[in-house]
């Protein structure tokens, strides 16, 4: 059982940060957490979130409000024991010395704040694109700000750096710097234009997908991600695939607001 250090913060709108101590759990960047929700069993499954962050035993969570379960995190989550499942997944690799650009878009920027600090530990230059829908919905900006070499900003109505897709901006930027690998992280089609813009180079690309996982433990199949090596379970498997090896036609997703009622 971990603890829940205080009540969630709101950090913008209907996002919220979680700070919770895991004891002597280490997780890796691109991993994530299941938890239990409600104070019955109602929600019945638990909600998976990724490690936005860890120093020492704690563990930071941003969690986008969207239905029932996170809005009662949201509101009636009290600081105390919090029932949850870690480390799950596969994380990202963490080259050393290398040249990353890093791609969020939406709730997707949450787990690459991680990666960035761990690439930057490993002497790997970080290039940091953030995007969104507009700035009322950006979150914790001057942590990106703080840890990337570079740093770019797209917002879909221009209220914040480029007015635009973030995948535009992407395109300009990789246009002139000799990146080795990409990560990337946010909805489908951000991650899927991402891929087909590196795929014929020999920049590698890693993508953390945002498949609804039920179990989250591999058992109930219901992440599956079709490969070029056949099905592969998100929760077990990934999150973090190689962009690459993907049948990118078999996922389903929208832009910045593709999620499931959480």
């Amino acid at each position: 059982m971990a603890v829940l250090l205080e009540k969630p913060e709101i950090l913008c709108s209907d996002h919220i940060l979680c700070r919770i101590d895991a004891g002597d759990i280490v997780t890796a960047p691109g991993q994530f957490v299941n938890v239990r929700v409600g104070e019955s069993m109602d929600p019945l499954l638990r909600r998976p979130f990724s490690v936005h962050n860890q120093e020492g035993n704690v563990i930071e969570l941003v969690i986008q409000v969207l239905g029932k379960g996170t809005r009662w995190l949201r509101d009636y989550a009290k600081p105390g024991d919090i029932d949850l499942l870690l480390p799950l997944g596969k994380g990202f690799s963490l080259p050393e010395n290398a040249s990353a650009l890093l791609v969020g878009g939406g709730v997707g920027n949450a787990p690459l704040y991680y990666l960035a600090r761990a690439l930057r530990d490993r002497g790997t230059n970080v290039t940091y694109l953030y995007g969104s829908r507009s700035l009322e919905c950006m979150f914790l900006r001057d942590r990106y700000k703080e840890i990337a070499d570079n740093y770019y900003e797209a917002t879909d109505d221009g209220s914040c750096g480029e007015k635009g897709r973030i995948t535009d901006l992407a395109e300009k930027v990789i246009g002139k710097h000799p990146f080795t690998h990409v990560f990337t992280c946010g909805p489908t089609p951000m991650m899927r234009t991402l891929t087909d813009m590196v795929k014929n180079t020999g920049i590698h690309i890693e993508v953390s997908v945002e498949n609804y996982f039920g179990c989250g433990v591999g058992l109930c199949s219901g992440c599956t991600v079709e490969t070029v090596h056949g099905n592969r379970r998100a929760c077990v498997d990934g999150p973090v695939f190689d962009g690459k090896e993907i049948n990118w036609g078999s996922l389903q997703g929208s832009h910045y607001d593709e999620a499931c009622e959480a």
